[in-house]
């Protein structure tokens, strides 16, 4: 047996082809949808997967206004915030962040539950603030990267 043919493939910069996907987030459940999505902004899902580079592809979020948490988390769970002064601890619900992302100061592309979520799920520090970057998320059906013609994917199909 020729065991030079098993070489273990390792992607470079130069050898990083990167891919704009649409994934659809209606009646999606938020945990499992952004397990999902992290993965892809990760490229784990990919043959040559390098844990310290960003190979991953970038993600567009549609119809984030329609994403579903089971039972009553919209209204109950909380999520910490502390802004370094004493008795700065503030708390928010799922749905307040919800509300937060219809503003027109919340930066487009960047709804504020969705990077609470993802943020959590991809690496801490300098490749995990990067690949954050690759994700944009949308409240309705449209979005403005029609440019980089992106592939529409079903979420559900993938593991």
């Amino acid at each position: 047996m020729d065991t030079l043919s098993y070489k273990t493939k390792s992607a470079t910069p130069a050898t990083i082809e990167k891919e704009w996907v649409v994934v659809d987030a209606t009646d999606q459940v938020l945990g499992r949808l952004c397990s999902k999505v992290a993965k892809i902004l990760r490229g784990k899902n990919k043959p040559d997967f390098t844990p310290f580079l960003d190979c991953g592809d970038n993600v567009i979020i549609v119809n984030a206004d329609k994403v579903v948490m089971t039972n009553d988390k919209m209204n109950t769970r909380e999520y910490l915030r502390y802004t370094g002064y004493p008795g700065g601890q503030r708390a928010f619900t799922p749905g307040d962040l919800m509300e937060k992302s219809f503003n027109k100061t919340v930066k487009a592309g960047k709804h504020p539950l969705f990077i609470k979520v993802l943020k959590g799920m991809l690496p801490k520090g300098p490749l995990g603030r990067s690949l954050l970057n690759n994700v944009y998320v949308y409240n309705g059906p449209n979005h403005p990267h029609e440019a980089n013609n992106p592939k529409v994917i079903d979420i559900n199909k993938m593991k």
